[in-house]
């Protein structure tokens, strides 16, 4: 199992300079790498689709893989002495990113869905570094040993499990201070809890009008954080458009809406957290929609759904739910709220009509709470049979592993 935990880093004066200089170095160092990618591929490609008598072909390069790559970093130590101070695994990952960035843009992902085309970093937007790699014993107390910066003062607010291991450790300045994320490993936590009950499913419907509506009927209101916090929005953006451009009222007006946004953004992640976690505390099977979060946000409710987060809340319940061995099951989004529970018949309504009345069967109740119920049927039939395959898979996998006293 891995997890991730965020800390607050109370660094020194000197150290705070130095973390500014890596990233400083870093940022321009990212973006000599990703030019030569560039490079390389304008070099490499052709726009004409036909070859006339008498053309040039210019001289082919070799490709600069990740290999390739990294093998430049020694010499740019030897032009660039100021770049020995930099860890040599931080400058390492550099060239992870940039490959990663450039092979979403040419190759595409997992899913073959290719991505823009990667942009150049500007200081103020490269914010964060990762040590790819930590030692044991890296966190004393309430400090942590970061290799070439020292020792730096860490706000413990939650202890890192037992038996869990730091694999990777991130850096990342925002417009409040610095902060740690410690990536964490535990490979003795089963995947999925031997004790899972697959008839405790629930269906959950995401919407505007309430944040969810499970199966059940129990609704959980929205908060509207972003909507709320309008007005302070407002009087701080004004605030920075009537100051003169590159003085330093306006980078402290500016530091002061990322502030804002900032607080905006931790009170909806903090209600996602608690309201997964209810969820989880309750059920052991979670189903929920496969939304295109992306269409809707381009939708006349653009600002409302991007304000609820429904995809960021999804993705913090299905990493909650494989962290606690339980599972989230996504099912299809179709006619979900247009389809009847109780007799299947599909009942056509427009969004502002928020009842569901079937004329063939009589069923009467709340759109959403009809749309949960269909959700968690769909699910019904696909995840309990799932569910059981991977207890029987988890179960062999923890019979095959058992401590030295016996325990499994």
């Amino acid at each position: 199992m891995r997890i991730a935990y965020q800390y607050k880093l109370k660094p020194t004066k000197n150290q705070s300079i130095q973390i500014d200089q890596w990233l400083s170095m870093l940022c321009a160092q990212y973006n000599y790498l990703l030019a030569d990618r560039f490079n390389w591929y304008e070099q490499n490609r052709c726009s004409i689709n036909a070859c006339p008598l008498v053309c040039h072909l210019p001289e082919l390069r070799e490709n600069p893989d990740y290999y390739s790559q990294k093998k430049t970093l020694p010499s740019l130590k030897k032009t660039h002495p100021w770049y020995k101070d930099i860890h040599s695994q931080v400058l390492q990952d550099i060239v992870k990113r940039v490959k990663l960035a450039f092979d979403r843009f040419i190759k595409g992902d997992s899913n073959r869905k290719r991505s823009g085309r990667p942009r150049f970093k500007k200081r103020h937007r490269y914010r964060t570094f990762t040590y790819p790699q930590m030692k044991d014993g890296c966190l004393e107390g309430n400090l942590i040993n970061l290799p070439k910066i020292g020792k730096v003062k860490v706000i413990l607010h939650r202890p890192i499990p037992d038996r869990f291991k730091i694999k990777t450790a991130s850096i990342t300045k925002k417009c409040d201070g610095y902060y740690l994320v410690l990536y964490l490993e535990d490979k003795t936590v089963p995947e999925v809890k031997p004790d899972l009950n697959p008839d405790s499913i629930v269906g959950i419907d995401v919407g505007l009008k309430e944040f969810l509506t499970t199966s059940e009927g129990e609704t959980i209101k929205i908060p509207q954080y972003y909507r709320k916090s309008q007005k302070r929005l407002k009087v701080i953006q004004k605030r920075i458009s009537r100051r003169k451009k590159g003085s330093n009222n306006r980078l402290k007006a500016i530091k002061q809406l990322g502030r804002q946004h900032k607080k905006v953004a931790d009170k909806r992640k903090d209600f996602h957290f608690k309201t997964a976690n209810y969820l989880l505390y309750k059920y052991d099977v979670i189903a929920h929609e496969k939304l295109n979060v992306k269409g809707l946000a381009k939708s006349r409710l653009a600002k409302s759904v991007l304000d609820a987060g429904w995809s960021s809340f999804l993705m913090i319940l299905t990493s909650k739910a494989e962290n606690a061995g339980l599972l989230a099951v996504p099912v299809s989004a179709k006619n979900t709220s247009q389809d009847c529970y109780n007799c299947g018949k599909k009942v056509p309504k427009k969004l502002h009509i928020r009842w569901h009345d079937c004329p063939h069967c009589g069923c009467n109740l709340d759109r959403d709470h009809n749309a949960a119920i269909n959700i968690r049927n769909r699910a019904a039939g696909q995840s309990v049979l799932k569910a059981q395959r991977l207890l029987s898979n988890s179960r062999i996998g923890c019979e095959a592993y058992t401590e030295p006293n016996g325990s499994v």
